[in-house]
């Protein structure tokens, strides 16, 4: 039987908090504002504290946050979310926090990469050990596991942060990266839908020109995770995903790219199985969360996914 653990989706809007051991065992669940960290993390240990009152002792919690983050366990600033255009948490211990306050081991890492081990785990990456998730919404993140590792590296994939050839004359949008002006999240990001046609994307027609512009500028993404990073699949989430008109659309203009040099089936005649939708729909956070608090005690949640030694966590 597994040990029950806690999880933590921390988004720039909302997090989530939950305990249980997966989707079939999910004791209880909050969702509040995202405020200042002082508040918002205390509300965190505050749930949790009441969790082991009502269930028993947890075993770890895992944290699943919007970045950048620090999610190297060597580094001074381990489980800070670091340099965030969010106002009032850059530089913010997060996963130090939990574990002083809830004596914990934690783990930690980014919403996208965690989201991607709850896909592993339980939902449409299942039995895949190479593959990515992104979301596309308020942001664009990316993350995924390869060889059944998580993606780590100088510090964590920013896919969101690519640049795209942008045709000036066709589209004259800016961006609205802070950063980047017209890199993906620039130019693709639900801010950026509203901002370029006065309108939150909900309530654009699904045939608005809006929506060829958004599949073509996902597409060119796309096709550069392909040829870099050869993934077995590549799951779609986030708000602006919603909008499920774009999956074909999307499909249809990244084989165009590709003009036929990947050959691999996948690509040729099942794409509609290789650009996917989130199979845990919009859990997919919080229960990677679980499954990341699952490894950082050393359970394994998903056939064929590997067990790092160090999975990027605090232990007591």
């Amino acid at each position: 039987m597994k040990a029950l653990v806690g999880g933590i989706e921390a988004g720039g809007t909302k997090f989530v908090c939950a305990v249980g051991t997966g989707p079939d065992d999910f004791r209880d669940e909050v969702r509040f504002p995202t405020t200042t960290p002082d508040e918002t993390i205390s509300r965190c240990v505050e749930f949790f504290r009441g969790a082991e009152a009502r269930f028993g002792t947890l075993a770890a919690v895992g944290v699943a946050s919007f970045g950048p983050v620090d999610p190297n366990p060597a580094s001074p600033t381990f489980g800070y979310i670091t340099s965030t255009p969010k106002p009032g948490w850059r530089d913010t211990e997060f996963a130090g926090v939990l574990q002083r306050e809830l004596g914990l081991p934690v783990g930690f890492d980014t919403d996208v990469n965690v989201a991607a081990l709850g896909e592993a785990a339980w939902g449409a990456a299942q039995g895949l050990d190479t593959f990515l998730y992104l979301t596309i919404g308020t942001g664009i993140g990316g993350g995924g596991l390869v060889g059944g590792q998580l993606m780590h590296g100088l510090i964590h994939p920013e896919m969101g942060h690519i640049r795209l050839p942008h045709d000036l004359t066709a589209d004259p949008f800016p961006g609205v990266c802070p950063f980047h002006g017209d890199c993906l999240e620039g130019l693709a990001s639900g801010p950026a839908i509203e901002r370029r046609w006065g309108c939150p994307a909900t309530e654009l027609p699904p045939d608005h020109p809006a929506w060829i512009l958004e599949a073509n500028y996902l597409a060119l993404a796309l096709v550069n995770f392909i040829c870099t990073l050869s993934p077995q699949r590549i799951i779609l989430g986030g708000g602006v995903m919603e909008q499920t008109q774009l999956f074909p659309m999307i499909r249809a203009k990244v084989r165009e790219l590709l003009a036929d040099y990947i050959r691999a089936e996948a690509i040729l005649t099942r794409i509609y199985q290789y650009l996917v939708p989130p199979g845990l729909d919009n859990r997919s956070g919080v229960l990677g969360a679980i499954a990341l608090a699952q490894r950082q005690i050393g359970e394994a949640t998903a056939e064929g996914v590997c067990e790092p030694k160090n999975p990027g966590g605090i232990n007591r």
